[in-house]
């Protein structure tokens, strides 16, 4: 394998697809991971976002079993992946790994890999997925999400939310701790992920746009939350 440093991305699926695919932020996106792929392998584990939620929703009202509800996530995250390898421009072929040592043997060959879920794991989301994945390959953990950091209270309902910049691994899975897991959740990291982070203390950091993505990189300023310590 390449001496290449391994990232690994969660690449939130509210980003991929709010409403319709958001072309301007994944032009950034790949403009970014392209720039940085000269330093460092990327392992981009997409989430499933609205779609998904959606999916789940009409699951949920027709009384399907939660096992039911979270194999449509898996799914619609397989496909955001997916697609993100096309607008990659990668060879369609190559198909979407489904393991890690799927993943392995991709990275071997190119510096970006896109999955979605791995295997069913009963009370997970694609975080938990991501913070399997850069505990297994040794790497910090990188979350792309519609907010550009966690926050004292959610930014999106209350304009004097301020921004926390840095929480530790413990403090950081009391709070996941205290929401009620369902399929399809919607917070910056589920329990599991803030389980995985602490235990494997994985540093974590949480951001939005890409631009601090590329700042924290290349270790100059960014805006967004690590955790860690």
């Amino acid at each position: 394998m390449s001496k290449k440093s391994v990232i690994v991305l969660n690449l939130g699926g509210s980003l991929i697809i709010p409403d319709k695919v958001d072309v301007s932020y994944l032009k950034r996106f790949r403009d970014v991971i392209k720039k940085n792929s000269r330093k460092h392998k990327f392992i981009i584990v997409c989430g499933g976002g609205n779609i998904a939620r959606k999916y789940i929703s009409a699951l949920k009202e027709m009384g399907m079993s939660e096992i039911l509800q979270s194999h449509a996530g898996i799914h619609t995250t397989r496909m955001n992946a997916r697609f993100m390898s096309y607008f990659f421009n990668q060879n369609p072929k190559s198909g979407i790994p489904e393991k890690l040592k799927d993943i392995e043997k991709y990275l071997r060959k190119q510096d970006v890999v896109f999955c979605g879920a791995l295997e069913y794991k009963p009370r997970q989301t694609s975080d938990s997925t991501t913070a399997e994945v850069a505990r297994h390959f040794k790497s910090p953990f990188i979350t792309l999400t519609n907010v550009p950091g966690l926050f004292d209270k959610n930014p999106k309902e209350f304009k004097s939310a301020k921004l926390i910049p840095q929480i530790s691994w413990r403090h950081f899975h009391e709070t996941a701790s205290k929401i009620k897991y369902q399929p399809g959740q919607n917070f910056v990291l589920d329990q599991s992920a803030a389980r995985i982070i602490m235990e494997a203390r994985i540093p974590t950091y949480i951001m939005k746009e890409p631009k601090q993505l590329d700042n924290f990189l290349n270790k100059k300023r960014y805006i967004g939350t690590e955790i860690n310590g």
